[in-house]
C-alpha cells in the first residue's frame, strides 16, 4: 500500500482547521484480532462499520486510518448534500432504470438519516437543507440537467423545480447563473463535523478505531494480516475504503483515475453577503465540465471549489495534491467573476486533494480477484455525502456474505466496468484533455464557440464534476 502524504496543519482544509480536528484514538501497536478490519476512516469506512454493527452486533470491527478520521476526501470536500437523482441517467446506464430509481430513493433516505442524526443530537454537522441549485452560467451549460430531470419525473419522483434567473439571483446574490433547477430537499453540511461525528458514533457503538496507523501491507489468506508501521491486525475479512489511495492496487488502477479538486474559503464576511442577499445554506453549482461548487457557511464565509484538473501519474500523488502552489488562483478568479462584489476579499484558506474517479461516474464495489474475503468500494467522483451511506450498506452485505438487494446490486462487479488506458498514455492523454476542457470552459463562459480540436479533445474525458 502506498503511504499517504499527510497534510501539514496549515495545508488542511478549512473544515478540519475550523474545529481543530485531531485524532481521538491511539495508533495500532502490537498484534490484535478482529472479524472485520476496515482500511480507511472516511465516510465509506465509517458508514460500513456502522452498517455491520447494525446487521451483526457481535462482529468485532476495527477501523485503521492512516492519519485522522476525515482527513481525506471526507473532511475536505465542498460540503454539498444532494440526492443521486441528479445522476439518475448515469446510474441507470450501469444498473438499469429500475434499480437506478431505487438507489436514488435510497439517497433521499440517506439525507433523512443525516437529518435525524442532527435533530436527535447524535452528530452536530451544521446540516442545512435549504436546497441544491444546479445552474447554467453560459448558453453551452443550459439544460445540462434536462435528461436527469426528465427521468426523475418519469420515475414519479418530484425532486426538482425549474428556476428563473431572478430566483437564482435572489437565492445566491449573483446574476452569473441565469437558468437552472433546484432540489429543495438538499443543501450543505460541515464535512469535518460529519466525519468526526461518525467516528465518535462508531466508537460509542463498540467499533475499535486506530488513527495514525497507515497500512503498509496486506497479506491475504483465509486469515488476512493487515500490517502497519507499529502493529498488525489479523482478520477474516478486510474492507478497502481508502478512496484515491486504492490506485496503489494494479487491479483497481485499471478502472480508477485520480484528479485533484481545489477549494478556497474566504474570510468571514456575513454583512457583505447579507447586502447582496446571499443568506441561506443552499449548495450551488454550475454546469461547467470542471464544475464550480460553492456555499455560504453559517458564519458567513464563502467556500468555493473547483475540479482543478491536476492529474496523478500512475495514481501516485503526494504533497502537491494537498495544497497547490497556485494557491487556488483559478478559484479566486472565478469567485470574482461569479461575485464581482467579493473581489479583493481575503482568502483565509486554500486546500486541495485527490478524488477517486471512475469513467462511469458511478461507484463500484466488489471483491478483489481471487480474494473473496477482501472487498472494496471506490469511484464516488466527488459526490458522496448522501451516497456513502448506501456504499456502506453494500460493503457490509458483501463482507458479511449476505444475499440481499445490496450484495446483489448492479453497482457490484468490477469486470463490467470500463478500463483506462495504460501509462504513460493515460497521463499524457489526460493532460491534453484537461487542458482542452479548460480552454473550452473559458470560451463557453464568454459565450464563444471553442475550436474544433478543443471540442474534440474535451469530449474524450471520462471524468466530470466533483462536488
Amino acid at each position: 500500500m502506498r503511504q499517504p502524504a499527510v497534510a501539514a496543519p496549515a495545508d488542511r482544509s478549512f473544515w478540519l482547521q475550523d474545529i481543530a480536528a485531531a485524532p481521538a484514538t491511539q495508533p495500532l501497536v502490537g498484534g490484535e484480532r478482529a472479524d472485520v478490519v476496515i482500511v480507511g476512516g472516511g465516510y465509506t469506512g465509517l458508514w460500513t462499520a456502522l452498517r455491520i454493527r447494525d446487521l451483526a452486533p457481535e462482529t468485532r470491527i476495527m477501523v485503521v486510518e492512516a492519519d485522522q478520521c476525515g482527513s481525506g476526501a471526507s473532511g475536505r470536500n465542498g460540503g454539498q448534500v444532494h440526492s443521486w437523482f441528479a445522476e439518475l441517467d448515469q446510474i441507470s446506464a450501469v444498473v438499469g432504470e429500475e434499480e437506478g430509481r431505487e438507489l436514488c430513493a435510497d439517497s433521499v433516505d440517506a439525507i433523512a438519516e443525516l437529518e435525524k442524526l442532527q435533530r436527535d443530537g447524535t452528530i452536530d454537522m451544521d446540516l442545512r437543507l435549504d436546497g441544491w441549485l444546479w445552474t447554467a452560467s453560459s448558453s453551452a451549460q443550459e439544460g445540462a440537467w434536462n435528461r436527469a430531470v426528465a427521468m426523475t419525473e418519469a420515475a414519479g419522483a418530484n425532486r426538482f423545480r425549474q428556476l428563473t434567473g431572478e430566483e437564482i439571483k435572489q437565492r445566491t446574490g449573483s446574476s452569473a447563473s441565469y437558468a437552472g433547477v433546484v432540489e429543495p430537499n438538499a443543501g450543505t453540511v460541515h464535512p469535518a463535523k460529519l466525519a468526526t461525528g461518525l467516528r465518535d458514533l462508531a466508537i460509542a457503538r463498540g467499533v475499535v478505531v486506530h488513527e495514525r496507523s497507515p497500512v503498509t501491507e496486506i497479506l491475504p489468506g483465509r486469515t488476512c494480516q493487515v500490517q502497519t508501521a507499529q502493529g498488525e491486525v489479523r482478520a477474516e475479512k478486510v474492507v478497502l475504503a481508502a478512496n484515491a489511495w486504492l490506485s496503489a492496487l494494479p487491479e483497481l488502477r485499471r478502472h480508477l483515475y485520480v484528479v485533484a479538486s481545489q477549494v478556497v474559503a474566504t474570510a468571514e464576511i456575513p454583512d457583505l453577503l447579507d447586502r447582496i442577499r446571499w443568506r441561506d445554506g443552499a449548495s450551488i453549482c454550475d454546469s461547467q465540465r470542471q464544475v464550480l461548487y460553492y456555499q455560504r457557511t453559517p458564519k458567513g464565509r464563502v467556500v468555493f471549489g473547483r475540479g482543478s484538473g491536476n492529474i496523478a501519474y500512475a495514481g501516485k500523488f503526494g504533497q502537491s495534491f494537498n495544497r497547490s502552489p497556485e494557491r487556488g488562483r483559478d478559484n479566486i478568479r472565478e469567485l470574482g467573476r461569479v461575485y464581482p462584489e467579493l473581489r479583493g476579499v481575503p482568502i483565509d484558506y486554500d486546500w486541495a486533494g485527490p478524488v477517486d474517479c471512475v469513467p462511469e461516474h458511478v461507484p463500484v464495489f466488489d471483491h478483489l480477484n481471487g480474494h473473496p474475503n477482501i472487498v472494496f468500494g471506490m469511484g464516488y467522483n466527488g459526490t458522496g455525502i448522501a451516497q456513502t451511506p448506501i456504499g456502506g450498506r453494500i460493503l457490509a452485505s458483501l463482507v458479511l456474505e449476505r444475499k440481499d438487494r445490496w450484495s446483489g446490486s448492479g453497482l457490484v462487479g468490477l469486470d463490467r466496468r470500463k478500463t483506462m488506458p495504460p501509462e504513460p498514455f493515460r497521463y499524457l492523454g489526460a493532460k491534453l484533455v484537461r487542458a482542452a476542457i479548460a480552454r473550452r470552459n473559458g470560451a463557453e463562459i464568454r459565450d464563444e464557440k471553442p475550436g474544433v480540436l478543443t471540442r474534440f479533445l474535451s469530449e474524450l474525458t471520462p471524468g466530470g464534476g466533483e462536488h
